[in-house]
């Protein structure tokens, strides 16, 4: 039994050096750490991007409706529309805020109208836990001008 173990232990490779040990071992932590920084920082810039995208297509959308609604109902048509696009991206979280729409003067044919939607987007974004930190204020500005040639409005500026 005694010359079955020496003939086993004279087989097992003796490791008293450094051959055969990866070198830099210490350096895939650091590698793993910059990857999930480099993703977090890629998510939270399209998290900025789409917020860019919600906020121009709401005040598009509101702009449009006040430009091709009657003079009494216009600005309430506006911000619901403004409101609806938001929430069509799934921004109806409240972080949205939809600016009245200022027209140049009277409602009245060439008269520009314009409308700011803004939306904060929380600095760090993360899956199932939410954004937290200081937030970065996404804002859009859209402008039309009312109608030349519609009828029942009065002459503007043209």
């Amino acid at each position: 039994m005694m010359q079955i173990r020496r003939s086993i232990r004279r087989r097992l490779p003796r490791w008293r050096d450094d051959r055969g040990v990866a070198g830099g071992i210490e350096a895939l932590p650091f590698g793993f750490l910059v990857f999930v920084v480099g993703t977090l920082l890629i998510v939270n810039a399209w998290a900025v991007v789409d917020a860019k995208l919600a906020v121009t297509a709401a005040s598009r959308e509101g702009v449009r409706v006040f430009v091709e609604s009657d003079e009494g109902v216009a600005a309430a048509s506006a911000n619901s529309r403004a409101g609806q696009a938001l929430a069509a991206f799934g921004r109806s979280d409240g972080r949205g805020v939809v600016g009245p729409v200022v027209p140049d003067g009277a409602f009245a044919r060439c008269n520009r109208v314009s409308m700011e939607v803004t939306y904060e987007v929380p600095a760090i974004t993360l899956p199932w836990i939410g954004g937290f930190g200081e937030s970065i204020t996404v804002r859009s500005v859209h402008s039309e001008i009312i109608d030349p040639y519609r009828d029942g409005v009065p002459e503007g500026a043209c």
